[in-house]
């Protein structure tokens, strides 16, 4: 069942979910995967930068559902990691339930760490109004919950991050007749959980709890009974860890049956549009993600979809070779920023973020690459050839223009249902990738380790106009080893 979705310009459908889960009773489904639901993230389980490591399936599952991109491999540092199995034990043997039941029993699992309410005061600024537990850190979430700008809009929603943890907060302004107010008042109502893939869960709660909120301010109940309800079960040491899937389940994740929830409102679902939104400028940030560059993005409000864009940018990186790119920084998704963060990017490797704050601009130190719209710039001068298109990257982009008017044309004339657009977009870029890593471990192990333009031309890569990027690709992923035909000369 399709609908239209008030989401977002680019977000132009959403897809209701289906079939409830097996076991799960009608009331907490509705709580946890209503069917209105405005969501964000994926089915799978997830923590940390992690949705399902080994990318994307290929084909769908029986309930029509398949499972999103991985952004990376592991999480790093004590950023949120998934305990060890001996820790957290599954709950009961294998003999006895299925590893796949016993998925579905771990996704249904609540994570929710905090609920917030952020509020502006027209003296003051942006305030934390109220929040559970009273004892949580959470300095700076006003100012991640309402996006800077966001006075110019009605209504929005933004994922970020907060230390270990990621947000996803609804904002809403209302028109009040209030001298004290100044004519309007805004809210944001938040959560925080260790995954931006279980966040999608509670979208459309949290969106009606922002317009309770501005018409019957002090009105904590419902917020109190849902934290109470959705609370996250920290382990013993009392760190800031969640208990996580049960590292011997990982393998079943990428077979496992997702749910179809709605797609098009989930970073993982909107690539079509992201695609649509760049052009073949797609080409460009697709060689940077998987440079692992540290990418920013810059839109003016609502965020919300800027925030798609982020992860979209990390879907284009998807690499499921085993081993490849184990010692390449982490590319991680930081969706909202703020002045707030800037010594938290200092320190990152490797990132995407988006950001309504024009002044990131002039902070050259803290990306290798502004995005401002459609408009993707380098003040690097080694990445600067980069973001010229080779003759290799418009034949990519062809081709995946066509093979999307070929489905569009199957879903038209033979009603396919079963191929996704989506996954059409995410399988593309994955393939892409594992094509180049595949032929370079193949000449890596080659009595003659040369890369010459045949080999390249394998790769699905321009052998002049891609010869900057293949050296950067060589640095980056540690193939040292492999020479560079004299051939291989820049156009």
């Amino acid at each position: 069942m399709v609908e239209r979705s008030d989401r977002a310009p680019l977000l132009d459908w959403e897809e209701v979910p289906s079939a409830e889960k097996p076991g799960a009773t009608p009331e907490k489904d509705r709580l946890s995967s209503p069917s209105n639901s405005r969501a964000l993230g994926c089915t799978a389980p997830g923590f940390g930068w992690s949705t399902s490591p080994g990318g994307p399936r290929s084909v769908s599952d029986t309930d029509g559902g398949s499972a999103p991109p991985a952004t990376s491999s592991t999480p790093t540092g004590t950023e949120a990691p998934c305990p060890d199995a001996d820790e957290h034990p599954p709950d009961s043997g294998p003999g006895e339930v299925s590893l796949e039941n016993r998925m579905v029993k771990w996704e249904e699992k609540d994570q929710i760490v905090s609920v917030f309410v952020v509020t502006f005061n027209t003296r003051s600024g942006n305030m934390l109004e109220w929040c559970l537990p009273r004892d949580m850190d959470l300095e700076g979430v006003e100012f991640k919950a309402i996006a800077s700008g966001s006075h110019r809009v009605t209504t929005d929603f933004i994922y970020f991050r907060k230390g270990c943890y990621f947000g996803l907060a609804c904002f809403a302004n209302m028109a009040v007749e209030s001298a004290v107010e100044r004519g309007a008042r805004m809210k944001s109502v938040g959560i925080l959980s260790p995954s931006y893939t279980l966040l999608y869960r509670y979208m459309s709660f949290l969106e009606h709890q922002v317009r309770l909120q501005l018409q019957s301010p002090g009105h904590y109940s419902p917020l109190e009974a849902f934290y109470e309800d959705k609370r996250a079960r920290l382990p013993p040491s009392g760190e800031a860890v969640v208990t996580a899937c049960p590292a011997n389940a990982w393998g079943a994740t990428l077979n496992h049956s997702m749910h179809p929830e709605m797609k098009i409102t989930h970073p993982a679902g909107c690539m079509s549009q992201f695609i649509r939104f760049f052009g073949e400028q797609i080409m460009v940030l697709w060689k940077l993600a998987l440079l692992r560059r540290r990418i920013l993005i810059f839109s003016p409000p609502p965020v919300g979809v800027v925030c798609y864009r982020v992860y979209c940018c990390c879907c284009l990186a998807n690499i499921s070779i085993p081993g490849v790119g184990v010692a390449v920084p982490e590319f991680r998704p930081f969706f909202y920023v703020n002045v707030a963060d800037i010594g938290a990017l200092e320190n990152e490797l490797a990132y995407v973020a988006c950001t309504t704050e024009k002044i990131f601009e002039e902070k050259k130190d803290l990306y290798d690459v502004y995005v401002d719209n459609q408009n993707v710039k380098t003040y690097r001068e080694g990445l600067k050839p980069l973001l010229r298109l080779s003759g290799a990257d418009r034949d990519k982009y062809r081709k995946l223009t066509e093979q999307r008017q070929m489905l569009l044309y199957s879903q038209e004339e033979n009603g396919d249902c079963v191929s996704s657009e989506e996954d059409l977009f995410i399988l593309f870029f994955l393939e892409q990738n594992n094509r180049i890593f595949q032929t370079l471990s193949e000449v890596a192990g080659s009595p003659d380790p040369t890369l010459t333009q045949e080999s390249v031309r394998a790769m699905g890569l321009d052998p002049h106009g891609d010869r900057l990027f293949l050296l950067h690709l060589l640095e980056i992923y540690g193939y040292d080893t492999l020479l560079v035909s004299d051939q291989l000369c820049c156009s």
